[in-house]
């Protein structure tokens, strides 16, 4: 299968590229360091549509293909993951999410400022004790007439500080089990909802990460997105779409760690040569560009299929394991090739290994991702 971009497609990947490497790479390794926001950045990225790129431009979008977000993705996760995941929960989770499936007043009053780029969104799912279980909600969404009244708790929500529009999944009907889920739009401070402090991470350690608390928090019922009990259902779907975001994000980590250690091993010298020209560094090079490759077009085919309105829940997972498994691994060699140097923060490489873990995690574990593409691969 042969991808031939389009003009539009190619701009917009060059214009994600000069921006990676003019206005995130300097400061990115101070930012890991201090677990930093990368807050003028994020604030330049919403001014060049990136935060709202797939969504209509009726409510501010720039109307884009999924296909060029998985190629602005690459080119900004080459660089800095922490930045491109506010992309991609933006763009994946939040704003698909709304425009998808919310009303018309809920696309004027939280869809628009989104993706224009004005407000910052975050995907709330995940629970203490309910990671990749996402039938066990213990928040729960209690009925009261015109509103909902939500208690509970929610773990490592990117976002969790920065948003301002909050998708929160709770149990309102807990004798339907999954059936009985609500997705709800809690917006920051309202009242009873609270902040945890920030996760001190592995890696993508300048993206915002917390905990989030809601007691007794009161929730317009026209805050509820979909028909009572719609909750599991928004969420897996939304869900299929996000896991390209992060598949592409895992190729774009992969992408940098290769390009870095490429061009080490034209630079550094061993036994009178670069070590380029030794056969154990080639086969790492070789191996590296192989997967590379093959995890884009898993990427690039997850989102032609999305763009086409086609079934893509296989494909999206297929792209998704593969990507982040690339990503492990490539950093990993990108390491080992620069020896000593690759254990050294200015090289750049380390922290692109640290990054690469984290998309084996979220979304959807490794595990998981093999959970479902069995499971397509065995329908009748």
């Amino acid at each position: 299968m042969v991808f031939e971009l389009s003009e539009e497609q190619r701009m917009i990947r060059d214009v994600a590229r000069d921006f990676a490497q003019q206005e995130l790479k300097p400061g990115v390794i101070a930012r890991d360091e201090q677990q930093q926001f990368p807050t003028a950045q994020v604030k330049r990225l919403g001014e060049l549509g990136f935060l709202g790129m797939m969504v209509a431009p009726e409510y501010g979008g720039a109307g884009l293909d999924t296909v060029s977000y998985v190629l602005a993705m690459e080119e900004l996760s080459k660089v800095d993951a922490s930045a491109s995941v506010v992309v991609s929960v933006n763009n994946s989770l939040v704003c698909f999410g709304l425009e998808k499936y919310g009303t018309d007043a809920q696309k004027e009053k939280y869809l628009k400022p989104l993706a224009m780029g004005k407000q910052i969104g975050a995907f709330c799912l995940s629970e203490p004790e309910a990671g990749s279980d996402a039938t066990s909600q213990r928040t729960t969404a209690v009925d009261k007439g015109d509103y909902y009244l939500l208690n509970g708790t929610k773990n490592w929500i990117t976002n969790g500080s920065t948003a301002t529009t909050y998708l929160v999944m709770a149990q309102t009907h807990p004798e339907k089990d999954h059936h009985g889920i609500n997705t709800l739009i809690v917006e920051k401070g309202t009242e009873g909802f609270t902040v945890g402090p920030k996760e001190n991470k592995l890696g993508i350690r300048g993206s915002d990460t917390h905990s989030l608390h809601f007691n007794d928090v009161k929730v317009p019922k026209e805050n509820r997105i979909g028909a009572d009990g719609f909750g599991f259902s928004f969420a897996m779907k939304t869900l299929e779409g996000g896991r390209i975001g992060i598949a592409a994000q895992a190729l774009g980590i992969a992408s940098g760690a290769y390009e870095l250690a490429l061009a080490y091993a034209k630079e550094r010298q061993t036994f009178g040569k670069p070590i380029g020209q030794h056969q154990a560094i080639q086969f790492k090079l070789a191996d590296m560009a192989t997967r590379i490759e093959a995890a884009r077009l898993l990427c690039l085919k997850a989102a032609r299929l999305k763009d086409l309105n086609l079934p893509y829940a296989q494909a999206s997972s297929m792209a998704k394991l593969y990507a982040s498994e690339t990503a492990m691994k490539t950093t990993v060699d990108a390491v080992q090739i620069h020896g000593g140097y690759g254990y050294v923060k200015e090289y750049h490489v380390e922290r692109l290994m640290r990054d690469a873990k984290i998309t084996q995690i979220y979304e959807g574990t490794s595990e998981i991702q093999q959970l479902i593409i069995a499971r397509e691969i065995l329908k009748d």
